[in-house]
């Protein structure tokens, strides 16, 4: 969802500045001079909020200790392939089938695990900056309305900017003032 987003936001600023371009120098001279533009790395300014960097501490914590429950469940199932390999010559063949299954069993189980937390830990990171995201658009808009810009863009679809122009610090700070 927020990769859509920027990559809609990108289309557009870049639709708007291939028609300026296409309008020809005086159309855009005469807007130019009348414009106020500024810049931003939403990306950036995102993360670099209060609320991002507590949220992905507790985002980071809760991963390291998944990281550490599917390492334990890892180590588990390798103990079981090795058990195998060492009993399998002296098993008789329907014991042997039987852990060869239970082996087989567990090992899916533990990758099925492993895929179900990356899904659900990727859902949360989303989630997460998906939510201040949206409230930095507000902060982006509130902050467009009030200094009188024409418009803002994201800097990564512009080529060239001055670097006054730039509001993602501006941006980060108003939102770390309204949510508090």
């Amino acid at each position: 969802m927020q990769l859509k987003f920027f990559r809609k936001f990108r289309f557009i600023c870049s639709l708007l500045i291939l028609g300026f371009l296409i309008c020809g120098p005086f159309a855009v001279s005469s807007f130019a001079a009348d414009a106020r533009i500024g810049f931003l790395n939403i990306q950036k300014a995102v993360s670099s909020t209060k609320e991002w960097k507590s949220n992905f501490n507790k985002f980071k914590s809760d991963f390291t200790k998944e990281k550490k429950r599917i390492k334990i469940k890892e180590q588990k199932i390798k103990k079981m392939l090795e058990n195998l390999n060492k009993q399998s010559f002296v098993l008789d063949p329907e014991l042997k089938k039987k852990k060869e299954d239970a082996f087989r069993k567990e090992k899916i189980e533990f990758e099925r695990y492993v895929q179900d937390q990356n899904a659900e830990f990727g859902k949360k990171e989303k989630e997460m900056t998906q939510k201040i995201l949206l409230k930095m658009m507000d902060v982006i808009k509130k902050i467009g309305k009030e200094k009188k810009y024409t418009m803002i863009l994201e800097q990564k679809v512009v080529l060239y900017h001055d670097k006054g122009n730039d509001l993602t610090s501006i941006a980060t700070r108003a939102y770390d003032r309204t949510n508090k």
